[in-house]
């Protein structure tokens, strides 16, 4: 078994709107940093995986974002994975 890192973002989708990144806006331009828009807060998550081979390791990060880390109603996810 080989160990893998995973780096993982989850995002809001784009069509929904996102309160967090509303507010961040918000706060952004009352401290006078008007030129920044559209902000959009998510969540970045690492974990390691083991498995037999890359691919492997993709498919288990891939599962983990179904069925736990992202709710595909409201959010989306890439990730990334390398060799640890």
């Amino acid at each position: 078994m080989k160990k893998f890192k995973a780096e993982i973002n989850v995002m809001p989708l784009e069509a929904l709107l996102d309160p967090q990144g509303k507010a961040v806006t918000s706060s952004l331009n009352s401290l006078s940093i008007g030129t920044i828009a559209n902000v959009r807060v998510g969540k970045h998550m690492s974990l390691f995986v083991e498995s037999a081979d890359h691919a492997g390791a993709e498919q288990i990060v891939d599962q983990a974002c179904k069925k736990l880390l992202c709710n595909e109603i409201m959010e989306y996810y890439t990730f990334t994975v390398v060799e640890a």
